[in-house]
């Protein structure tokens, strides 16, 4: 594949993605792993970083449509982000030093997503989940969830917000109210997560710990439009079919990496 080629794919790849993941508070990157790892074929661990960096310039086109709506400093962005932000930097370290190979970082990332998204589709298919506000009292569980989820995100390069956000949804929080606060939660983790991996490439010299730099920026300038457009859409969604789409989505990036790891 030729540079223009790389880039000219990275960016259509990065268009659709987050205009089919912004809708639900997922920025897209959750998406790109298996693209950069099936198609591009980006080396392990550099996915990781490639994908931080797509966030950090991709999410802001959803934010700003986010923004028009309401405003993005809300308490449930604040107590998400006391939890991913150290959690993501965690997750770098781990994913560095304990989990450089590709075969076992697939099989993380499936066992993570498979269960989370035949839960979240149970719960819309039953129609079972009462929507609700969150509450003070929540605010604690919600945090020590985001160090939880922030250490899975900065394993995987996802930011933290992509998994925070269905967990929520299926607790009975309403979309309206998650997908702006978790693509913020995303975007000032997905910063926290990318320095670091950028510190530690000085510790591992012979391990691609920095970003592609051309896939990221090509596929987050794509990002940008893309993410725009599907929260612009969101408000005509139903908010069912929302949900079943995430745990959807969730279900067949697990199928892809298992089937990776086996086949």
């Amino acid at each position: 594949m030729t540079p223009l080629e790389l880039v000219a794919v990275s960016f259509t790849a990065g268009v659709v993605l987050s205009a089919l993941a912004s809708p639900v508070g997922v920025s897209g990157a959750v998406f790109l792993m298996p693209f950069q790892i099936s198609v591009l074929h980006i080396p392990s661990p550099a996915v990781t970083p490639t994908n931080l960096l797509f966030n950090v310039i991709a999410i802001p086109g959803a934010l700003a449509r986010y923004s028009r709506r309401s405003s993005l400093r809300s308490p449930l962005t604040s107590v998400m982000l006391a939890g991913t932000v150290p959690g993501v930097v965690i997750g770098a370290l781990v994913r560095v030093f304990l989990l450089p190979g590709a075969q076992i970082f697939q099989l993380f990332v499936a066992a993570v997503l498979l269960p989370l998204g035949i839960w979240l589709c149970r719960r819309a298919w039953t129609n079972k989940t009462r929507l609700r506000e969150a509450a003070p009292d929540s605010q604690r569980r919600i945090t020590i969830l985001g160090l939880a989820v922030g250490v899975v995100s900065g394993i995987y390069g996802i930011g933290g917000g992509s998994l925070l956000s269905p967990i929520l949804v299926g607790r009975g929080l309403p979309v309206a109210a998650v997908a702006p606060a978790a693509l913020t939660s995303t975007f000032v983790t997905s910063l926290a997560g990318a320095a670091t991996y950028v510190a530690l490439a000085s510790t591992r010299p012979g391990l691609a710990t920095v970003p592609h730099w051309t896939v990221g920026i090509a596929a987050g300038a794509g990002g940008l439009l893309g993410g725009y457009l599907g929260a612009a859409l969101q408000p005509r969604l139903p908010e069912r079919a929302l949900r079943f789409t995430l745990g959807v989505l969730a279900i067949l990036t697990a199928g892809f990496y298992t089937g990776r790891s086996f086949g």
